[in-house]
């Protein structure tokens, strides 16, 4: 799967932040004056980032994405110093990784890697404490939360989705989330029209809506999908869609 994702040419980087605020996934931070990424496995490759940087420290590359490789991205982190391996053993504490996060706890360990783990261990899950980013981006797993549906007007419901974010373009296929899961495909309209899809469709599955009609790039969706089958090894798929025509279209990427 082509997968597009920045890099950072740190020689000109100058350390102003200002792209820092552009990322809304929270993939990039400012580790010892420069800005770096601490995690690839959640840079959407929007490029928001680079409209912000005022030196053109930051471009765009488009590679042929392997399955995401905890080890190796951890091998790249050690020569960038500490603080850039803990920037991204917080990053996947933070939302939710904990299979990767023990990887890469372990791999340190075994390697005789000098980590202040204590800053990792003693941090708030989920971002709800001194997290940056944009809330609303924020991929961030509900896995433990267990739903409930409103039976009378006295009754509060809570909602059964299970991560953020849900659209696809945003979605990085071998996220934990994904691993062995059900896979519910909505078309954007669906959860609006349909009372009770939170009930009927939602409880215990993993989300990605997205419009067949409006949406651009749409090719990466399949390449997304692919992904979700062979590598993140998905239980079950199901697509919903409205009774329009527009919605067929989802079908055909799904199949």
């Amino acid at each position: 799967m082509l997968r597009t994702i920045i890099k950072i040419d740190e020689e000109l980087c100058n350390g102003c932040e200002a792209c820092v605020q552009g990322c809304h996934e929270g993939a990039l931070q400012m580790i010892d004056g420069k800005a770096r990424m601490v995690s690839e496995l959640f840079c959407d490759g929007l490029g928001a980032c680079i409209g912000e940087c005022p030196v053109g420290a930051i471009t765009l590359e488009e590679r042929e994405a392997e399955p995401y490789d905890e080890i190796a991205t951890i091998e790249r982190m050690i020569p960038k110093g500490e603080n850039t391996i803990l920037a991204h053993l917080k990053h996947l504490k933070e939302h939710g990784e904990f299979d990767y996060l023990k990887q890469a706890v372990s791999y340190l360990r075994e390697n005789g890697v000098k980590v202040d783990f204590a800053q990792v261990h003693n941090m708030p899950i989920h971002g709800k404490e001194g997290s940056k980013g944009c809330p609303g981006s924020r991929e961030v797993s509900f896995a433990n939360t267990t739903p409930s549906f409103r039976v009378d007007t006295n009754t509060p419901a809570t909602s059964a989705l299970r991560q953020w974010p849900v659209q696809l373009h945003l979605l990085n296929p071998q996220a934990g989330y994904f691993k062995s899961a059900d896979v519910v495909l909505a078309a954007d309209c669906v959860a609006f029209s349909y009372a009770n899809f939170h009930q009927k469709f939602l409880a215990g599955k993993t989300l990605a809506i997205a419009c067949p009609k409006l949406d651009s790039n749409k090719e990466i969706y399949v390449e997304k999908l692919q992904s979700m089958i062979e590598e993140s090894l998905i239980n079950t798929l199901t697509v919903i869609i409205m009774e329009v025509p527009c919605c067929g279209g989802l079908l055909s990427l799904a199949s």
